[in-house]
């Protein structure tokens, strides 16, 4: 199967260019040769030193680049995951992002408040093609938070898919996947927003962006410290 250039080289979003990018790596890979190894190794690089922050700036591709996420040290689950991405692409792995829209049966009472929804559309995931397939590995959620929600850390082989899981530790529902969106080269961040504006109200989103501009959206604001509650 021959892989298109554009899962190999950089993008908009995908800076797999970036001296940060290669660096960052460079260290997680260090001396390892086989592509489903190195595959591995920068999915745990990416799950939990880069922890997950659902108020993470998303309306602008840069906000998607890996040099600004490392730079954070946080991100959704499409920055995560575009970062995850760029370190695939760095690493001489064919590598893109694939969407899918879910329902969270197990979120936090503010983020629900937030969205108007249980539902997460343009849901993002990393896709590398390994051994002659793509797999899916998603680096959403870093371990310190799953602990919290009570949910299973997603591990990654390098061979099978890392989706995230049906139940939780108490065998309640977590995450439903309800619509795959296709995969994509680069992020499409203006389909990703109206997406969203369909999806949870063009005014809803466009006051979240206001939010960053005017610098009211805390981006510390802590995730790990709001209340869980099942949906």
């Amino acid at each position: 199967m021959d892989i298109e250039r554009c899962y190999l080289e950089p993008s908009e979003t995908i800076d797999s260019d970036n001296p940060d990018v290669i660096e960052y790596a460079r260290k997680a890979v260090g001396n390892e040769k086989d592509d489903v190894q190195k595959a591995v190794k920068l999915y745990y690089a990416v799950r939990d030193p880069i922890r997950y922050d659902p108020y993470s700036p998303f309306y602008e591709p840069v906000h998607y680049t890996g040099a600004f996420v490392l730079g954070r040290g946080r991100g959704y689950c499409v920055s995560k995951a575009s970062l995850l991405c760029a370190l695939g692409r760095a690493a001489g792995i064919p590598s893109r992002v694939g969407f899918a829209t879910v329902k969270n049966h197990i979120a936090t009472r503010e983020l629900i408040e937030m969205l108007g929804s249980d539902r997460f559309v343009y849901h993002g995931f990393t896709e590398f093609f390994l051994e002659g397939k793509w797999v899916k590995a998603t680096p959403a959620f870093n371990s310190e938070l799953c602990a919290i929600h009570r949910v299973h850390p997603l591990e990654f082989n390098g061979r099978d898919d890392s989706i995230f899981y049906q139940y939780n530790l108490d065998q309640n529902k977590y995450m439903e996947y309800l619509e795959y969106l296709g995969s994509y080269a680069d992020v499409p961040v203006d389909t990703l927003i109206e997406a969203w504006k369909n999806e949870y109200g063009k005014d809803r989103v466009e006051m979240w962006i206001d939010a960053f501009e005017s610098g009211a959206m805390n981006r510390h604001k802590k995730f790990e410290e709001e209340e869980v509650m099942e949906i």
